[in-house]
């Protein structure tokens, strides 16, 4: 046509562009029909057989054109379109989209062989950089290929991407091939530097391999030539993932049990129940052996119920069934002393594991035996949970139980030898010994073990307290010791050896307050009451206050009680009321002022009393101030009372003064001094604000209304109002208010329940 002469012109002007070529082509693309635009493609692509643009115009025109018609039935169609990229790949085997699209192409047809080949030619052909392109469609083939096709195509894959192994590892498993997958999984397993790219960390791929070995254990070649060793491989794990050892050791034994071998199950249920940890552990493997046990021993029974229906005697076989009935029974029998193994091999210092094993042995006097050797030797003093020095004394109580009490004594002795963990412990266990001997009447050994346990030099400087030394270097600075001596001497012996080891108590400086007070009993108990005094004297000065207070007390009490010269009495209040703190003055004046009253001099009573005012703490001196009023009104009469009101309203806080004034001036208005009572009431008026002691000014006013006059009365009104306005200057009036408020509502409610 004149159109096709125009474009056959410029192709003729310039055959070596591509435009005019382009030009022509896009005009048929227009208006020619396929024939027509095939045609001038063919030309163009033989013309210019490098230009990849026209290339990919013509083998796209191609490949729409067969696109929607079935590969098989129309070979011919395909294999044409074939041959054509084949054409284009003699000059364009660089050109990464036309191998796409050859692949691509291919891939619709069934020419399995031919496109493997293809793949390989494409990865031959272009450089490593652009090989992702052929991988993205080469993988989806070879999962479509399966087969030996697809695993050697994954290999390949997997030297250039090792990270996506665990797919290679999936479609191994898919495919049956479990021996080729399990190695696979010891190659990333054995490479510290893979991450797995599903997020699986290290105990999941091996619980991942552990699973495939326990469920196609048949099917996994093993050996040495094969490169498996199943057992070496789980307990690698084991010995690598500490808590998940529970989980490894019943996958391995359920492994042996899937191929067959029982024995060798049971070889490995026995080695993980002996060896772990925890009892978590533990009872995951025992619940799977006994679960075992159990299959095993069911199904030999329905056996035997078989046979014995049919009439059919094997003695071998019931033979076989009696032992495994007899080795599931003991197994059961042994679970609390696997299970206290598991703990202490936690930790093997554990008292208290240790006795639960010999309570398990229960009468087994030869496993006790070995329990207690075993304990001894595996717990190390120091680090001993628990009390270690009871696991000797029961050690030695089970040869005393039996009769064996020489036994007891060598195991006793070493005991003694133990360096523990504190000097208490050591002390427990010499008093242990010699309590035993005390058991056996024993009363002298006893003695003379006590003797040897405290043993020391005549001047110790030992430090009870420091840890460098060792319990035996410090023991016999052990009260605890020396407490359970005495009385052990006290009890069997003479009172001279029980004055000797309280004398040495006191040289070592050991004693505590209760040591002072049994020895001064002791003394007294026997007569020795001088002695006894000084005892409580030596130990006046060990201990300062409190102590020292109960010990006056009891001293002081003790004494009176002796009815010793009035003079000496005095003498030793004095001494305790030197220096005493003011907290605990109170009951030691009270106790002087008591003694002078009875056996002494009045007069010398209230100097006491007096004194007392001043020494005691401030919460007692309110106290002390009324003891002293009524002894003086009750001696010398309510007059002599005047100067101990006036001291103590001078000394006690404002409340204790108020409450004090009120009963000065009640005491003023009894004897008709009127006046002098209502100048102490206006003296206590500064204390009482009327909104917080309205009880003062109610007194005040019954006061004034009964012996009073007008005058007067106004008088009280005007000092009233006065302390009311100086109240309302103090900064701290609203604080003294408001409580006074909750005050009266507290007592409102009180009233308002009882009423109720």
């Amino acid at each position: 046509s004149e159109e096709d002469a125009v474009y056959e012109q410029d192709i003729l002007r310039d055959p070596g562009s591509t435009k005019p070529w382009l030009a022509y082509i896009n005009f048929k693309l227009q208006h020619g029909n396929l024939q027509e635009q095939a045609f001038v493609l063919e030309r163009a692509c033989r013309q210019l057989p490098r230009s990849f643009k026209l290339w990919k115009m013509y083998l796209t025109l191609r490949i729409k054109h067969v696109g929607k018609i079935n590969s098989a039935k129309y070979f011919s169609e395909h294999a044409k379109i074939n041959a054509l990229f084949e054409r284009a790949l003699v000059l364009l085997n660089k050109m990464p989209k036309i191998w796409e699209m050859y692949l691509s192409f291919l891939l619709s047809q069934p020419l399995i062989t031919t496109t493997r080949k293809t793949f390989d030619r494409a990865l031959r052909a272009l450089p490593l950089t652009q090989h992702n392109r052929i991988w993205a469609l080469y993988l989806p083939f070879a999962n479509s290929a399966a087969g030996d096709t697809a695993v050697k195509i994954w290999r390949r894959y997997l030297q250039i991407h090792p990270e996506d192994i665990e797919e290679f590892i999936d479609l191994l498993i898919n495919t049956g091939r479990y021996t080729e997958a399990v190695k696979n999984y010891i190659v990333i397993l054995n490479n510290p530097k893979f991450k797995s790219k599903n997020g699986k960390g290290l105990f999941h791929l091996w619980s991942d391999m552990v699973d495939l070995l326990v469920t196609h254990a048949k099917e996994v070649q093993t050996g040495d030539e094969i490169g498996i060793d199943v057992e070496q491989i789980i307990k690698s794990g084991i010995d690598r993932f500490s808590d998940q050892r529970g989980k490894l050791w019943t996958g391995l034994a359920t492994y042996w049990i899937t191929v067959g071998n029982f024995e060798r199950a049971r070889d490995v249920f026995e080695e993980g129940i002996t060896s772990v940890m925890t009892v978590r552990d533990f009872t995951m493997i025992f619940d799977s052996y006994v679960e075992f046990e159990e299959v095993i021993t069911g199904t030999l029974m329905d056996e035997a119920a078989a046979r014995s229906e049919k009439g059919i005697e094997d003695e071998k076989s019931n033979y076989d069934l009696d032992i495994r009935m007899m080795r599931f029974e003991q197994l059961m029998d042994r679970r609390p002393f696997l299970i206290n193994d598991v703990l202490l091999r936690q930790n093997p210092n554990n008292v208290s594991e240790w006795n639960v094993r010999v309570k398990l042995w229960g009468d087994n006097k030869i496993e006790v035996v070995k329990t207690y050797t075993d304990a001894i030797a595996a717990i190390q003093p120091k680090k001993a949970t628990g009390r270690f020095h009871e696991l000797w004394a029961d050690y030695a109580k089970f040869y005393e139980k039996g009769g064996d009490i020489q036994t007891a004594r060598v195991i006793m002795e070493k005991a003694t030898k133990v360096p523990f963990k504190n000097v208490a412990e050591l002390a427990d266990m010499w008093i242990e010994w010699a309590e035993m001997e005390l058991r056996n009447e024993n009363f002298d050994e006893a003695v003379k073990i006590m003797a040897k346990a405290v043993q020391a030099p005549k001047r110790s400087t030992v430090d009870y307290f420091d840890d460098n030394l060792s319990p035996q270097q410090r023991v016999h600075k052990s009260w605890k010791l020396w407490s359970f001596y005495v009385d052990l001497v006290e009890s069997v012996s003479t009172l001279t050896e029980t004055r000797k080891i309280y004398e040495r108590i006191f040289e070592l400086r050991i004693a505590t307050p209760q040591t002072v007070v049994n020895y001064a009993n002791l003394l007294e108990e026997n007569h020795y009451y001088e002695e006894s005094f000084k005892i409580y004297e030596r130990g006046l000065d060990l201990f300062s206050y409190p102590v020292a207070f109960e010990l006056w007390n009891l001293y002081l009490t003790k004494v009176v009680d002796r009815k010793v010269s009035i003079e000496r009495l005095r003498d030793l209040f004095e001494q305790a009321v030197e220096g005493v703190p003011p907290k605990f003055a109170k009951v030691l004046y009270l106790m002087y002022g008591n003694l002078e009253e009875e056996r002494g001099l009045t007069r010398h009573a209230m100097r006491i009393y007096e004194r007392a005012t001043r020494a005691v703490s401030d919460e007692d001196r309110a106290d002390m101030f009324n003891l002293y009023i009524t002894k003086s009104a009750s001696n010398f009469g309510l007059p002599s009372t005047r100067p101990i009101y006036e001291r103590a309203i001078a000394a006690l806080s404002d409340k204790d003064a108020k409450d004090m004034c009120l009963k000065f001036a009640d005491m003023e208005r009894r004897l008709g001094e009127i006046d002098r009572a209502r100048a102490i009431y206006g003296h206590a008026s500064q204390f009482c604000d009327p909104r917080t002691s309205p009880s003062f000014w109610v007194k005040w006013e019954n006061f004034e209304v009964q012996h009073g006059n007008e005058d007067t009365f106004k008088e009280m009104l005007r000092i009233k109002r006065s302390v009311q306005a100086a109240f309302n200057t103090d900064v701290g009036f609203i604080a003294s208010q408001a409580l006074a408020r909750v005050e009266a509502g507290s007592t409102a409610n009180q009233v308002e329940n009882t009423v109720s």
